[in-house]
């Protein structure tokens, strides 16, 4: 599977292979929707399309853009694989299919419908969307009563707080021009720059920790051309969605400010502007610490002596848990490295105590939402 490239807002032939993988497993209401998700359902015991269910997930797409090659290797005989996106999240992917399958082969009919998703648009610029399709507008957005993502390796680990982030591209305008014919024109880059060192004197909050990152930057032909546009990509972040406006309103006067502020010289082109973009948002959320899904984990990692251990992140709970829907990001095992680079590696070993974490909680909270318990 992990040899099927599938880079944000490119997941189809990911998205077709686990369709047919769902087929070979015998779920039903197997199909795409209209975002892309694939979708099935292991029936419940009375099958009704206005019956709660719950969604277990994970993510299709990668943070590798296309033409990334993506053979996994292996190197003596060590049990690392590996490959762009083999942790991130072709284990999370592996682990839907595994209790899938073992769902099917202990021949279980859960008390209410298991939506497996295999969803799009986690990473990056996808901004959740794929999320945000199945509880904003899919078919099921008002039967979903909880939701797992499964997301990478390890074995304790649990995000049950959504850290929330503001995406912003910005970009300056200019005429462009010769080097030294048309010197003196307002140069996109040099403005930039300049916006971003005021940008980087933002103070922004350490308690709740609010971060800023300037991730990506582009514009510009040639060493002798004055440019006629240059971009960057700004990454906020923070727990808090008030200092995360905050900031926001920060950067924008900033731009909003700079152009008049420059000699007159360099500001009379009516080509010269600044424009800013928001690129991405994602809500931040906490699942409540009493909340009945996390107990239910908590009584199986006792099961399983395992510590639970909760995390903050960014994935694909952020949706649900913003809209008030239990949820988590849970490892599925094993370990790995190397994270959003080409070197990134999983190793599998051991992960059956994952998988069984896993599929422990799935089926006790689907008891507890067939019971009607308030979760």
């Amino acid at each position: 599977m992990v040899r099927i490239p599938a880079p944000s807002f490119s997941e189809s032939a990911r998205a077709a292979w686990f369709l047919e993988r769902f087929h070979d497993l015998g779920l039903t209401t197997i199909h795409l929707d209209k975002e892309g998700n694939a979708l099935a359902e292991l029936a419940s015991v009375r099958p009704s399309s206005n019956t709660r269910c719950i969604l277990l997930s994970a993510h299709l797409d990668t943070v590798f853009p296309a033409g990334t090659l993506c053979e996994p290797r292996q190197f003596d005989n060590s049990p690392r694989i590996y490959a762009p996106g083999i942790c991130d999240n072709a284990a999370g992917l592996t682990a839907l299919l595994g209790i899938a399958a073992a769902l099917r082969y202990a021949h279980i009919t859960p008390p209410i419908p298991i939506l497996f998703a295999a969803n799009v648009g986690e990473e990056g610029e996808g901004d959740l969307r794929g999320m945000r399709y199945l509880f904003e507008q899919g078919s099921y957005r008002n039967r979903i009563a909880a939701a797992l993502a499964l997301e990478g390796g390890g074995t304790n680990t649990t995000v049950t707080r959504a850290l929330g982030s503001t995406r912003l591209s910005i970009t300056v305008n200019g005429p462009g021009g010769h080097s030294w014919a048309d010197a003196g024109a307002p140069n996109p880059i040099l403005i930039l720059s300049r916006i971003l060192t005021a940008i980087a004197e933002i103070d922004l909050s350490t308690e709740p920790l609010t971060t800023l990152n300037a991730g990506h930057i582009s514009g510009g032909t040639s060493i002798n051309s004055i440019p006629e546009s240059a971009t960057v990509l700004l990454d906020l972040r923070s727990t808090d969605p008030g200092y995360l406006r905050a900031a926001e309103a920060d950067i924008r006067k900033i731009c909003d400010d700079f152009l008049p502020a420059l000699p007159p010289q360099r500001s009379t082109s009516p080509a010269t502007n600044i424009t800013i973009r928001n690129i991405g948002n994602r809500p931040a959320a906490a699942l409540p610490d009493d909340s009945p899904l996390l107990e239910s984990l908590r009584a199986v990692d006792r099961h399983l002596t395992l510590r639970t251990e909760q995390r903050l992140g960014s994935t694909d709970a952020n949706i649900p848990l913003s809209l008030g829907i239990p949820a988590m990001a849970i490892g599925t095992g094993g370990s790995g490295g190397g994270i959003h680079t080409l070197q990134e590696w999983y190793d599998p070993t051991g992960r059956e105590t994952a998988l069984r974490r896993i599929l422990l909680t799935l089926l006790d909270i689907t008891h507890a939402i067939a019971e009607d318990q308030v979760i």
